[in-house]
């Protein structure tokens, strides 16, 4: 298939795309740099595997050009760190929902087949119960969370108005290599340097999941008919605390680092696992039992 890849330079896109190529998909990749890196794709540029646009979904005009002739659209670009977007309320929203719009009108004028939308656990909110399932009220906290709500609306209307097909899928929190400026790659730094490593709050319970497994899902989402009847969860399932997450590193590394709490940061979702059985259902798979044993691969 020719499949766009918006954000395929950062994170979780680099390792969607390195799977792309390893199955001969002709990939372009549009992305702005904003928190992508081209380190993380270049090679597949050097070898004409992917088509590179150091674009920005803000510019219509360029997302359509990058759409034309798609059958598939992983649509991944955002403003996707927390506190960034926190920060910055007026690039998160022009990314995240506008750009978002864009993304989905240029998709259905240039007749992509499907769009897959990386929506977030954020969506949510505070967690009125646990584990969160598909049902529970979109009362996001901070302004990431209520982009991400925006766009999953805007695949809602573009799904019921037209011929585009859209699987929304809310991520819990993926981590992996490539990574940066989150809880995980911060800790890992931390522990390396031999720094304190800053809990905020401590009261957190967080649902990790890799991003070999978030990508085995993208995959698998992007034929299957019963993941385009409304948003699916993609986590683990189970919580985990930082203070878990802290001694699990540190143990990897064979490190006694000071841990050091400061108070609560107000934007933060504290508590967050996800409810599984729609996904169970859909995609037929499971996550590993351990939902930090990649950390050792990581690490």
């Amino acid at each position: 298939m020719k499949i766009l890849v918006t954000g395929g330079a950062g994170f979780i896109g680099s390792h969607l795309v390195d799977r792309l190529v390893e199955e001969g998909h002709e990939i372009t990749v549009l992305d702005n740099l904003f928190r992508g890196r081209l380190r993380n794709i270049d090679a597949h540029i050097s070898s004409g595997h992917v088509e590179f646009l150091n674009q920005d979904i803000r510019n219509f005009d360029q997302v359509k050009k990058a759409c034309s002739g798609c059958e598939l659209v992983y649509h991944l670009a955002a403003q996707s760190n927390v506190m960034g977007a926190v920060e910055d309320m007026r690039y998160s929203f022009s990314t995240n929902v506008t750009g978002t719009f864009n993304v989905l009108l240029a998709a259905q004028e240039e007749g992509v087949r499907r769009l897959i939308f990386s929506s977030s656990r954020e969506a949510y909110g505070e967690a009125e119960y646990l584990p969160v399932d598909e049902k529970h009220p979109l009362n996001s906290k901070n302004s990431y969370g209520a982009s991400k709500a925006a766009g999953e609306k805007y695949c809602q209307v573009f799904q019921n108005s037209g011929d585009l097909e859209v699987v929304i899928l809310r991520l819990a929190n993926v981590y992996g290599p490539r990574d940066f400026n989150r809880v995980i790659p911060i800790f890992i730094e931390n522990i390396k340097r031999g720094k304190d490593i800053t809990i905020y709050g401590g009261k957190q319970l967080i649902d990790f999941i890799s991003v070999p497994f978030v990508v085995d899902v993208m995959r698998l989402a992007a034929h299957n008919r019963e993941a385009l009847s409304g948003p699916v969860n993609v986590g683990s399932g189970q919580g985990t605390t930082l203070f878990e997450l802290a001694n699990r590193l540190m143990t990897l590394f064979g490190k006694n680092n000071q841990v050091v709490v400061e108070a609560a940061r107000s934007a933060e979702v504290v508590k967050y696992t996800s409810d599984l059985k729609r996904f169970k259902a859909i995609f037929q798979t499971t996550p590993a039992g351990d939902p930090l044993e990649y950390l050792k691969e990581m690490v």
